[in-house]
């Protein structure tokens, strides 16, 4: 996807000119609604202070995007009319101002989108009368417009992709009749979890009861950005950690890390097999990059090799003792985070799935007998995880199951005793991303 449009804030025809944090947010929103692309992770770059009501505002905007436009289209002379895309922009984020951001003004909310109106990369200029008008009624009384659009069917907020990734979610825990429960828990702002990797955490992260080692962020307490760049921690989601904690007792000389940026996994297969040779693949130069540097930085030695995995993989005579295959995915798991994942395209499914079934397949080449494989994908999608899994059982006899996490991590189907070899957390009683995974060992000694 090209890098999102972020121009200089200029003067507008008529003086006024939005502040760079809303300008921002409403270049976000044409790259999702008008492009079908993702927002970029630094999207929010070089905001300073003001990054936390962009931040804010983008996120509203996104989770309440349906009921939003739901709200607008009778308040219209002509509702069967369409409306351009920089007038649904402007006016979803003057909206979300009034009825969810008590600490912006009435005249800030307002004003500042009647300006965005006005500005041709990312408004309507003859619509600019209407978004006046519109924002000033509400604005009159923004405890009812909150409670009006609070009413409006929450179902609204999802796609059809959306719908499809929740039901996949819960099937395999015949939960399906708990999607308003699911998407509630996914419309919170997810909160981080961290890792420790040495000395003491600093104050404000505490650690998680059901999940030794994994640490949380308090209430209030500030994102803890020193200790992360004195690599005394990092980053990683509790779903990564739970899947990493698998129970597996025999040596690991030969580790491969398949697809490894940013290098969260690498890091941790390292700290738990000491004196391992790891190898880690990515593809792209700058990712590779910036993973060589973070292990570096954090005292952990891998081979680090910039290559396509599957090419990679089918090329090579290596074998090893144990691989991560966390393979590129839709990433239907990560709603929570991405909130703009509802209104992607999904063009690209086919595609991910055939390459995760070839990495698969040449991953399991390049096992050790004896050895393990994991494989892994931030999607609850059937078919980028369990079809693949009936795939894999059918195509090598010579791979059967390992139970290495705890029963409870997967679904009630398929556990042996209190062990499992699907990774499947119950999405309703599980706060980390909704991943999905299986181990397989191959026979030998």
């Amino acid at each position: 996807m090209p890098a999102l449009r972020m121009p200089q804030a200029r003067v507008l025809a008529w003086g006024l000119m939005p502040t760079p944090a809303r300008i921002h947010v409403a270049h976000a929103l044409h790259e999702v609604f008008g492009e079908g692309g993702r927002v970029p992770d630094i999207w929010d770059r070089d905001l300073g202070e003001d990054a936390h009501l962009a931040q804010a505002l983008l996120g509203l905007c996104l989770r309440r995007w349906g009921r939003l436009q739901a709200w607008v289209k009778p308040q219209l002379k002509d509702p069967d009319r369409g409306v351009p895309l920089g007038t649904r922009v402007v006016l979803a984020m003057g909206l979300t101002q009034l009825a969810w951001l008590p600490g912006v003004s009435d005249h800030a909310a307002v004003n500042e989108s009647v300006e965005l109106a006005a500005n041709r990369d990312l408004g309507f200029l003859p619509h600019k009368g209407l978004v006046n008008a519109l924002l000033r009624r509400a604005a009159k009384d923004r405890a009812t417009l909150a409670a009006e659009l609070e009413a409006l069917p929450a179902a609204l907020d999802r796609s059809p992709a959306a719908e499809r990734a929740l039901r996949a979610a819960l099937a395999p825990h015949q939960a399906e009749a708990e999607i308003e429960a699911l998407w509630s828990r996914l419309q919170q702002v997810p909160r981080p979890d961290f890792r420790l990797l040495k000395g003491e955490a600093p104050a404000g992260l505490r650690p998680e009861a059901d999940l030794p080692g994994c640490l949380c962020l308090e209430e209030g307490a500030p994102f803890p950005r020193p200790w992360l760049e004195s690599a005394g921690g990092m980053v990683q989601d509790r779903s990564s950690q739970a899947l990493l904690a698998y129970a597996w007792d025999r040596p690991v000389p030969r580790i491969l890390d398949a697809c490894a940026a940013p290098g969260g996994k690498t890091t941790t297969l390292a700290l738990r097999h000491p004196g391992a040779a790891i190898t880690a693949l990515e593809v792209h130069p700058r990712r590779a990059a910036r993973l060589r540097q973070s292990l570096l930085q954090r005292g952990i030695e891998a081979q680090v090799i910039q290559a396509d995995a599957a090419e990679w993989l089918e090329g090579s005579e290596a074998a090893f003792d144990l691989i991560l295959l966390d393979a590129p995915c839709s990433g239907s798991g990560t709603l929570q985070k991405h909130p703009e994942w509802p209104w992607l395209k999904h063009e690209d499914l086919p595609r991910l799935t055939g390459l995760q079934r070839r990495l698969l397949g040449a991953a399991a080449d390049r096992l050790a007998p004896g050895g393990l494989l994991i494989y892994a994908v931030c999607s609850w999608l059937p078919e980028e995880g369990d079809s693949h899994r009936a795939w894999l059982e059918q195509a090598r006899p010579d791979l059967r199951p390992a139970e290495v996490w705890p029963a409870a991590l997967g679904p009630a189907e398929g556990a042996v005793g209190e062990a499992t070899a699907r990774f499947r957390p119950h999405p309703l009683r599980w706060a980390g991303e909704g991943f999905q995974g299986f181990a397989v060992r191959r026979a030998g000694s």
